[in-house]
């Protein structure tokens, strides 16, 4: 059974998503419509312990006082895009790594474009930490709910990293 929450976030209202007792979604509506295969299926709006854990963490990330999630989170994707998300997410709080890093990381060096994509299908925002993944020369690049929130969590991790 899925189910599914909203959250009212600094970055606005966002959705989450439940299937089999894990996150599969977290996203800003409206940057990201619902998942096709979302609409066709008899989804219940519940606010499950799975979701109110997720929204207890999520707000406290945004009031600073949260560095990691603890939440069961599965990921709709390839062996690859898993693995990569797997990678961000042992990027530390408040700390950025390349699309080279990553590729790097994950034993496929010459892999930083195909990270790249695999970054943009992420569909647990800020608890897969995309957001933390930056160009070779520093430069903010890609994020799919917009580079300014991508500067805005970037910027809101360092002011609580400190």
């Amino acid at each position: 059974m899925k189910y599914f929450d909203h959250i009212s976030t600094p970055l606005g209202e966002m959705l989450l998503i439940e299937e089999n007792n894990a996150i599969t979604h977290l996203s800003l509506p409206a940057k990201e419509s619902l998942p096709e295969d979302f609409l066709k299926t008899s989804a219940i709006e519940q606010c499950t312990p799975v979701i109110l854990s997720a929204k207890a963490q999520l707000t406290e990330y945004f009031q600073g006082n949260r560095r990691e999630f603890d939440l069961p989170l599965n990921p709709s994707g390839t062996p690859f895009q898993k693995k990569v998300w797997k990678a961000l997410c042992t990027i530390p709080y408040g700390e950025t790594r390349s699309y080279k890093d990553i590729a790097v990381q994950i034993e496929n060096p010459k892999g930083c474009r195909a990270v790249g994509m695999a970054n943009n299908k992420n569909t647990i925002m800020i608890i897969i930490p995309c957001h933390r993944v930056i160009g070779s020369n520093g430069s903010l690049v890609g994020y799919g709910g917009g580079l300014h929130i991508k500067e805005w969590l970037l910027a809101h991790e360092r002011k609580y990293s400190l």
